[in-house]
């Protein structure tokens, strides 16, 4: 009987996402989707088509989308984690962080500069690490995304991803990048 609570009705999830603002949706998520995509891979011919790829995807499985088993932004993030999974099976190699130095933002020079001085310090510090790790620091610095999104994306516990990202926060800002 409880069970059977916790499951929605079809068409209460169909008229959920059916009401959606997509455009809404896109300009909110958009730029974290990017961003993860960047700190994972860097090159932005395939960070700008994964993005597109992963709102496609989302759009063509609306109906599927479930909130009561997680956030929408949790949703699609999972969408775009299997995207990158599939991306690099398929290039039988993994980018280095160090590609997304010569991605630009359109802040002021000075600020451009920075960050690109904190993302190649970055890249050499995370390039030895596990990619596990490397892909925490992707969904929490590049998403922007809660320890309780993650644990859910990762399957591990919220408070082990906190201790995860803290020691490697410690361990990167330790070194003088504030990611």
């Amino acid at each position: 009987m409880a069970m059977e609570r916790a499951t929605p009705h079809p068409q209460v999830s169909e008229a959920f996402s059916n009401s959606l603002d997509w455009n809404q949706i896109y300009l909110d998520l958009a730029p974290r989707v990017y961003n993860y995509f960047r700190f994972r891979l860097g090159q932005e011919r395939e960070v700008e088509d994964l993005t597109s790829r992963t709102f496609e995807r989302a759009w063509a499985a609306r109906e599927q989308y479930r909130r009561d088993l997680a956030g929408f932004s949790t949703w699609l993030f999972k969408i775009a984690q299997n995207l990158i999974v599939d991306h690099i099976r398929s290039q039988r190699y993994e980018v280095s962080i160090d590609h997304a130095v010569d991605i630009t933002s359109n802040d002021i020079p000075e600020n451009d500069l920075e960050r690109q001085s904190d993302l190649s310090r970055l890249a050499s510090l995370t390039r030895e690490l596990p990619p596990r790790d490397r892909e925490l620091i992707a969904l929490k610095y590049g998403a922007g995304i809660s320890n309780r999104d993650i644990a859910r994306l990762t399957g591990l516990t919220e408070s082990n991803v906190g201790s995860i990202l803290h020691r490697l926060a410690c361990s990167v800002v330790g070194h003088g990048v504030n990611p």
